[in-house]
């Protein structure tokens, strides 16, 4: 079954995009385009213990921190995160870049990102309430690093 990409989700100076939800797949696989312009603030560490993540590098470098390993994803190049691992990421370079997340089984879905950039939103501009955004990530099965 053929799918076409969705609306674009804003979560601060990222934009998110699926092409395939959970539900498409019977919950097999969810995947999204995202782009980090770079200098912007991502996600902090966290985990995740219902699916793996992997990620697949389209344009510019993400570094990503695996249990406190910095690897370079870079166009063309793969990274499995398995479920349970520590992990973040920035984009340190001097372009901006774009990756492909491929979340198996597809339990993470467009919800999570705009639940997010409703807590970022609020905050409008200041320090956003991380006991917020905590909530929705446990909601939606990450879990926060200390």
């Amino acid at each position: 079954m053929a799918t076409t990409m969705r609306d674009e989700i804003k979560v601060g100076g990222m934009a998110i995009r699926f092409l395939v939800e959970g539900e498409e797949s019977g919950g097999s696989v969810s995947v999204f385009e995202f782009d980090v312009p770079t200098g912007t603030k991502v996600a902090a560490g966290h985990s995740h213990d219902g699916y793996e993540e992997t990620i697949y590098g389209l344009e510019g470098v993400l570094t990503w921190t695996i249990e406190s390993t910095a690897i370079e994803v870079g166009p063309g190049q793969a990274l499995l995160i398995p479920r349970g691992t520590v992990h973040q990421f920035d984009n340190r370079g001097e372009v901006d870049a774009k990756a492909l997340a491929v979340v198996t089984p597809g339990i993470l879905g467009p919800d999570y990102f705009r639940e997010v950039a409703a807590v970022l939103d609020a905050a409008a501009g200041g320090p956003p309430d991380f006991a917020a955004i905590a909530a929705v990530m446990r909601r939606h099965g990450l879990t926060p690093a200390p």
